[in-house]
């Protein structure tokens, strides 16, 4: 009974108040590069959050038989395996959605994410810990993508997984889609917005200033 609130501790800690991509600015390639669509964000949150929780599990379970030297070859070769197998099953089951992430799953091996929390969580503790610490965070990660890509479909497109919500103007509607949305630049400014807007209300996430104010300068005589 004790370790239940622990474990309950570590699975909501990375949603908000240490969430991997606004707080720790971890995964952005990944974040800003397939939110265009709510079903392309969905299906990267759902791959990164697989094979961050197997290799954490994994990981934890052999930690005690990694020599030191070798433990970050061991880890990529553990991630990137399963990356392999989570890859290979989009393009069986989901191809078009495979062929919309193109080389972002494979990149999910190189992810600061996954390969951040089996090395500072994982191989210093248990399974069932490591495997709910990177499930909380694979969900902080899939919170922050899933936010996005609904915006910018929604504003970009007027649809939500491909069904229409706003009315189009070009079908009599009174919406006409922000291509802005579709573009790069606007994961940048919404992550950004997401970024301030949590950390105005969560305070103690605010950086602290590097410079103060300039002193004032005593006018020459």
């Amino acid at each position: 009974m004790a370790g239940r609130p622990h474990l309950l501790s570590i699975l909501t800690a990375p949603l908000l108040r240490e969430n991997p991509v606004t707080l720790q600015i971890l995964g952005l390639c990944s974040a800003l590069a397939v939110t265009t669509s709510l079903a392309t964000a969905l299906t990267m949150s759902a791959a990164l959050t697989v094979v961050v929780t197997l290799a954490a599990g994994i990981i934890s379970v052999i930690r005690r038989h990694i020599p030191d030297a070798i433990r970050l070859i061991v880890q990529i070769v553990i991630i990137a395996s399963l990356v392999i197998v989570i890859d290979q099953v989009l393009q069986a089951f989901f191809y078009e959605i495979s062929r919309a992430l193109s080389v972002y799953v494979a990149l999910i091996t190189t992810n600061c994410l996954v390969l951040g929390r089996t090395e500072s969580f994982a191989r210093s503790n248990p399974p069932i810990p490591a495997m709910t610490d990177a499930l909380g965070n694979g969900l902080g990660y899939s919170l922050i993508l899933v936010v996005i890509g609904a915006v910018r479909e929604l504003f970009g497109q007027g649809t939500l997984l491909g069904v229409g919500v706003l009315p189009l103007a070009e079908e009599g509607g009174w919406f006409t889609p922000l291509g802005l949305m579709l573009l790069p630049p606007s994961g940048f400014f919404l992550l950004g917005g997401l970024v301030w807007a949590i950390r105005s209300v969560r305070t103690e996430q605010a950086e602290a200033a590097e410079f103060g104010p300039a002193a004032p300068t005593e006018a020459a005589e």
